[in-house]
């Protein structure tokens, strides 16, 4: 693999960005100012920074109910993502589908979904479009050690190993389900031997280093779009914040090892192998930093600014009755 440092570097300010983008939509829920739910991804930006890195623009995603950084990573509009949250007219689905539901077909971003494994079918069908339109496109599934105890995901794999789907699962095993240890929930140490059942290779990669993500990621895109088939990726990471925002929900998870998965920081350990490099001087860091703070101060202000629904927007972009 071999990048170059602009591509590092615009890697990094996607991590950064999902980062202060997540701090400022905490802060905002926290203060009453957003409605709904939000489910932070801090700690986890580099899986969906490591494979969207290795995408297409119109290459496919679907992500989950922690969707934000998936959505940041393929390219989305800070301005109307941040409308979304804040349940403005100007954002991606007009303020009605808040933090769960940010889509935008134009970058391959086909929503996110509050279901758990909700999004594993959709983008199986989604590679089964890329296959039989021959356009080279490889559809991606973002989700959680949960999911992959659920029906869906074994009938996704199934279906796409059979086929030689171009879709590429990424399971993003965070260790816990809400509260729940993976430990206790899912039969197998990790998620990727599962895919032996199905004749789908299976690799485990440290989910907090984004150039070994993008590396396997890499490898995974030349298989589908070869006709090869389906691979199922699966990261090892760690959320920092409790399942969601919300407050008065316990975090049971022992303090120690919240501690422990922060001194492994995705954003700090790149960074701190870009200055080795020389890469990145702390300077340039530090004006990054800034920037995007400016950016995520701008997109505040755009959703503030921008109305909320109309009344009659209730009856917009109703498919069924």
């Amino acid at each position: 693999m071999n990048l170059t440092a602009q591509q590092q570097l615009a890697m990094l300010r996607s991590m950064q960005t999902i980062r202060r983008f997540e701090e400022r939509a905490s802060d905002d829920f926290q203060a009453g100012q957003i409605y709904g739910v939000v489910h932070c991804y801090i700690g986890q930006e580099a899986v969906a920074v490591g494979v969207c890195s290795a995408l297409n623009r119109d290459d496919q995603i679907i992500s989950t109910h922690r969707g934000h950084g998936h959505c940041i990573a393929k390219g989305a509009d800070l301005k109307r993502m941040m409308a979304e949250l804040y349940g403005r007219y100007t954002g991606y689905c007009k303020g009605k589908g808040g933090s769960m539901h940010i889509a935008d077909f134009g970058i391959g971003m086909l929503g996110a979904n509050g279901i758990v494994a909700g999004g594993i079918p959709i983008v199986t069908g989604a590679g089964l479009a890329a296959q039989l339109d021959g356009t080279g496109r490889v559809a991606v599934s973002f989700f959680g050690d949960g999911a992959s105890s659920a029906g869906p995901f074994h009938e996704s794999l199934n279906i796409a190993a059979l086929w030689k789907l171009p879709v590429i699962y990424v399971c993003e095993n965070n260790s816990y389900g809400v509260n729940t240890p993976a430990a206790d929930a899912v039969s197998v140490k990790d998620v990727a031997e599962r895919s032996a059942a199905y004749g789908v290779p299976g690799v485990v990669i440290d989910g907090n280093d984004v150039l070994a993500v993008r590396e396997v990621a890499e490898a995974a895109v030349r298989r589908a779009r070869a006709g090869e088939g389906p691979t199922l990726l699966e990261c090892k990471t760690y959320r920092w914040r409790n399942h969601t925002e919300i407050k008065g929900i316990p975090d049971g998870r022992p303090p120690d090892e919240i501690a422990a998965w922060k001194e492994r920081d995705p954003i700090a350990r790149f960074v701190t192998r870009l200055l080795e490099q020389r890469v990145l001087t702390d300077e340039e860091w530090k004006m990054m930093d800034e920037a995007i703070i400016r950016e995520i101060d701008e997109a505040v202000t755009f959703a503030k600014e921008s109305p909320f629904p109309p009344l009659e927007a209730a009856l917009e972009d109703v498919f069924a009755s």
